[in-house]
């Protein structure tokens, strides 16, 4: 019964937008699974279910597909909700953040791997990039208001 629940939360995750356990508990009990937030709480553990943005700053159930990709979403994630602006100076990219969140962005920066990237120093609201080359900080600077002004 619960590998067919677990089938049936995937199908239904995959077809519908769905944002919260008991959209999700409907679902499964409209389809003759009856089943308890609770129930459907344990499902989404043992799944690895996690939540990604949808147009409109929504949110909804998803299929983490790797811890690369978990990982990737979480550093965007700390990236967006930790950006103020950002602006540059030859091959150094000055990042401002919110109060206390600059080396949370800077590990988040660091943790991406993006080859322009030498390395951050983060202080408390600020961090400066070392980036390679001029050039290679313009599309980094590019890439991070992109990313940071993305809908949430």
């Amino acid at each position: 019964m619960k590998t067919a629940r677990h089938e049936k939360i995937i199908e239904l995750i995959n077809k519908y937008q769905i944002e919260t356990q008991e959209e999700l508990a409907d679902r499964l009990n409209a389809e003759g699974f009856a089943v308890t937030q609770a129930t459907v709480s344990r499902d989404i553990r043992a799944l690895k279910l996690t939540k990604m943005p949808v147009d409109g700053g929504r949110q909804k159930y998803a299929i983490i597909q790797n811890d690369t990709n978990e990982l990737n979403e979480k550093y965007l994630r700390v990236l967006k909700d930790a950006f103020i602006s950002i602006d540059r100076a030859e091959n150094i990219a000055v990042v401002k953040t919110v109060s206390g969140m600059a080396m949370a962005f800077a590990a988040a920066l660091d943790a991406m791997k993006w080859h322009e990237v030498v390395g951050c120093v983060a202080g408390d609201d600020t961090v400066m990039c070392a980036i390679r080359t001029k050039d290679d900080a313009l599309v980094i600077v590019d890439r991070i208001k992109k990313i940071a002004t993305s809908v949430r």
